[in-house]
């Protein structure tokens, strides 16, 4: 293509300020946009439905005038009529892939199952010292608000990976959120994905305001203690800005890739999996690190024929990610490569190398690790099982995919015996003296 410029880096030869500008990928365009944001969560504050509607109007180019926000039955029923047999085929083995990958994590219930509390905390608690025991229970939160995107593409795997974990975790109130079509319908793929994971409550708007609404509550939205799911940078900005108003959940922005290739691998199939997340949109991010400069060559000879096979916008959005947040690295060793994808710490990690397990072992930070070019990320994302809302930005240096876990709190539980509390409490009686807390030392000094 005569406009088309696959980015092509020495590492090396880089100075500092253009190795900060890859790895920051468009964090820096989430910081341009917060004044516009706060002035959508304020008025979605302020204004409710009425601001919701108007955004819709404004962004989505959707009239929802005598449409409700909440998502009818008739619509459920209409969706499940009109998908294809096997499109429903598909959705229900990604379904039973997800569940039973995510039903390893459903922690193990302790004092409220079948059996008498009693009985199942006796069970459960763990002996510290003598006369001393502890254990943790579980219980869901209490609500969860679901951001599935639509504005670039129909994302039922969204719903998927967000409700599967959430319908496991057993959290009462789910709301979903997504973007409205024309005449403010709802993808009937996803509607029929929400009916198979137990969710019923699916409101039709997105974007930074539909953030606002599930974290500060509308006429219609019901308030939420938690979000989760990917966005557009407007998307991830509201929730940068709501943090403390809400639980945010993990970071989860623009998508992002990185590959790391040696010589031994197929340049076709890397130039076909680094378009994967590219043409998610133009602010997505997509990396090839490898020590190779005849696979960088080769890379980009085949990423300019295969650019041309894609109609738009997954064209453009392919075109302005190589040549602006993504492209291809050459490093001068694989150990180096590694050190640039710890530090870049991407959302999906290909390892496409003569032993990818051996590189594993040099990698610490990635939302998600493919080994071989058997595991392209498109397989991930929607069926393999493991879920593909991943940390972006840098963030999987300190965050985990999105789990079973993020949808349940733990409380510890503390039992002592008369014993027990005998025998520690000198040791916390010094302890608290030592620190000054004189009612924690009278607690126990006075006790018999």
């Amino acid at each position: 293509m005569k406009d088309f410029n696959v980015n092509l880096f020495v590492w090396k030869d880089l100075d500092e300020e253009v190795r900060r500008r890859i790895l920051s990928r468009s964090e820096s365009d989430i910081e341009s946009i917060l004044p516009a944001v706060r002035e959508i969560l304020e008025d979605v504050r302020n204004r409710g439905d009425k601001a919701l509607r108007e955004f819709s109007r404004k962004f989505d180019r959707v009239s929802l005038e005598g449409i409700p926000l909440k998502v009818q039955e008739k619509e459920f029923e209409v969706a499940e009529e009109s998908i294809d047999g096997k499109l429903k085929e598909a959705l229900e083995r990604a379904i039973a892939n997800v569940k039973k990958f995510h039903s390893m994590q459903v922690p193990e219930k302790t004092g409220y199952d079948s059996k008498s509390f009693k009985e199942s905390l006796e069970e459960s608690l763990k002996e510290i010292e003598p006369g001393v025991y502890a254990t943790e229970r579980y219980t869901p939160i209490p609500s969860a608000g679901l951001y599935v995107p639509h504005g670039r593409g129909s994302f039922p795997s969204m719903m998927i990976m967000l409700g599967i974990p959430a319908s496991l975790a057993g959290v009462k109130d789910i709301a979903a959120v997504t973007p409205p079509g024309p005449g403010g319908r709802i993808d009937a793929a996803t509607l029929v994905a929400a009916r198979m994971c137990g969710i019923n409550s699916i409101f039709r708007i997105g974007g930074a305001q539909a953030v606002a609404a599930l974290a500060y509550g509308t006429e219609s939205v019901p308030r939420v203690r938690k979000i989760f799911g990917p966005g557009s940078r407007y998307v991830a900005a509201a929730k940068r800005l709501l943090y403390g108003t809400v639980d945010i959940g993990l970071p989860a922005g623009p998508s992002e890739s990185a590959i790391i290739a040696d010589g031994s691998a197929d340049c076709r199939l890397l130039a076909l999996d680094l378009m994967i997340e590219a043409e998610h949109g133009s602010d997505s991010s997509a990396l090839l690190v490898t020590d190779s400069s005849e696979v960088a060559e080769r890379v980009k000879g085949h990423l300019e024929e295969l650019v041309t096979r894609l109609s738009e916008p997954r064209k453009t959005f392919v075109t302005d990610v190589l040549s602006n947040y993504g492209g291809i690295i050459i490093t001068q060793s694989i150990e180096e490569a590694v050190e640039i994808v710890n530090d870049f710490a991407p959302e999906h990690l290909q390892l496409a190398t003569k032993d990818p397990f051996e590189t594993l072992e040099g990698i610490e930070n990635a939302g998600e690790v493919l080994l071989g070019q058997e595991t392209p990320f498109s397989l991930a994302n929607y069926a393999i099982g493991p879920n593909a809302i991943l940390p972006t930005g840098g963030n999987a240096k300190t965050f985990s995919p999105l789990s079973v876990y993020d949808f349940v709190k733990f409380s510890s539980i503390i039992y002592l015996t008369g014993e027990g509390r005998r025998n520690l409490s000198p040791f916390v009686i010094r302890l608290a003296d030592y620190e000054g807390f004189q009612a924690h030392a009278m607690a126990l000094r006075e006790r018999k």
